[in-house]
């Protein structure tokens, strides 16, 4: 598995799992739970599950919502979770190396964020993070007419970023980000430091997979060579 380093003229990042480490300060909270159960044998490996399994669904719901033409009313739900959650936790967490990756591709390729979030946890967490500074476009779950799985967004992004569809690559820790990817004609690479499988984001067709965001670098040098 690799990237046609002589395609790529765009990269794109999904957010959870990929830039921001929120999954595991979610898993960390069920862990704790779990370790009080004697039934559990791998409490680690049972968290992410369960939030994997509660991801999942919110996905499904954003792809219903466009279906049906209430995304609007959805993301107004989500905005108020989200501020909800943050009145308890003011910093997301970020995947380590992520910085120092984004501040060694800015020069090399134009960089976006192609996210199902919404506008404002996004820009957000972003800002944050300190990591705004890196992306010249942000796509978000109302930017375009669908949200991923659909490949709406990427195609919005390489409009934004003047470059082909196919000559981008999405970045993320999900099938949802890999199917988004191929159906916009684009390269995939799919990460584990989310809450993707390996064995799922083979089956989706992901190009690359690598252990963590931070691992780009070195792929995207070595498809050079």
């Amino acid at each position: 598995m690799s990237l046609d380093i002589s395609r790529v003229r765009a990269l794109c990042f999904d957010v959870d799992g990929t830039l921001s480490d929120t999954d595991d300060y979610y898993a960390a909270g069920f862990e704790s739970w779990l370790r009080q159960i004697p039934l559990i044998s791998d409490p680690v490996r049972s968290a992410r599950r369960i939030v994997m399994w509660l991801e999942s669904p919110g996905n499904a719901l954003l792809e219903l919502a466009d279906r049906l033409g209430f995304d609007g009313e959805m993301i107004a739900v989500v905005n108020w979770m989200y501020r909800h959650r943050m009145q308890q936790r003011r910093s997301l967490p970020v995947i380590a190396g992520v910085p120092g990756l984004l501040a060694a591709l800015r020069g090399r390729y134009p960089l976006a964020v192609v996210s199902a979030r919404d506008e404002n946890s996004t820009m957000t967490f972003l800002h944050q993070a300190g990591l705004a500074q890196y992306f010249s476009v942000v796509v978000t779950a109302l930017s375009a007419a669908r949200t991923k799985p659909y490949p709406d967004p990427i195609f919005f992004a390489a409009d934004k970023l003047g470059v082909p569809a196919g000559a981008c690559v999405m970045i993320g820790d999900t099938a949802v980000d890999i199917r988004a990817g191929r159906a916009a004609g684009a390269q995939t690479v799919g990460v584990l430091c989310g809450f993707g499988e390996e064995a799922e984001l083979r089956r989706q067709g992901a190009d690359l997979i690598l252990p963590s965001t931070e691992d780009l670098r070195n792929a995207l040098c070595q498809s050079a060579d």
